[in-house]
């Protein structure tokens, strides 16, 4: 059985889904111009130390294009399928950074602030955890942002996850408003008996 803790687990070719509204799929050279601007903006990087230079976030899409290719999940592109619109990105990854609870698989998502408060970040974060207990096999996914970030913790909370401590962030300076971290869990059994009771 592979758990959480199986970072190298992959599957044989790239995963992709959809969900009422969205397309979650590889990466493709159209995407790093929007994705560039989503990291340019100070409202959606502003749990985060800094903003992003082009250069820095086509780098960024290159490592999770190439994460997919190379396992077949990661943190997939997000399509609007109504317009074909590139909205962010939402998936599944193993944190690189040393972390208190690694090694562990974590649900992360990074939203264009246009499509913020219509639910499109629970309804692709739904849809990922049911690929990573499901396809994947997975023990327990967890998440994990800044003490401040209440619209994410929000999300983490509807997706049924348990938030069980408080830590600092290693790959944040000492002394840096955005270290405190808050970190939630999901468990399979869990996340299964929410998918039983929503069916």
């Amino acid at each position: 059985m592979q758990t959480a803790r199986d970072e190298g687990f992959a599957v044989t070719d790239p995963i992709e889904f959809q969900t009422t509204r969205l397309l979650l799929r590889q990466w493709t050279p159209a995407d790093r111009a929007p994705f560039a601007t989503m990291n340019a903006d100070p409202w959606v990087m502003r749990h985060f130390p800094a903003l992003l230079s082009r250069a820095e976030s086509d780098a960024m899409a290159d490592r999770c294009q190439a994460l997919i290719e190379e396992r077949g999940w990661g943190f997939w592109a997000v399509e609007l399928k109504a317009s074909g619109a590139f909205i962010g990105f939402v998936g599944l990854h193993t944190p690189s950074a040393t972390l208190p609870f690694s090694p562990c698989v974590e649900i992360g998502w990074r939203l264009a602030a246009d499509y913020w408060g219509q639910g499109l970040a629970s309804e692709a974060a739904w849809a990922a955890l049911k690929t990573g207990f499901g396809t994947l096999d997975l023990s327990e996914i967890v998440s994990f942002t800044t003490i401040e970030n209440r619209r994410s913790r929000a999300v983490m909370a509807r997706l049924g996850m348990r938030e069980t401590e408080v830590f600092e962030h290693p790959g944040v300076h000492v002394g840096h408003p955005l270290r405190r971290h808050c970190l939630y869990r999901l468990d399979r059994e869990r996340f299964a008996a929410q998918l039983a009771a929503a069916e």
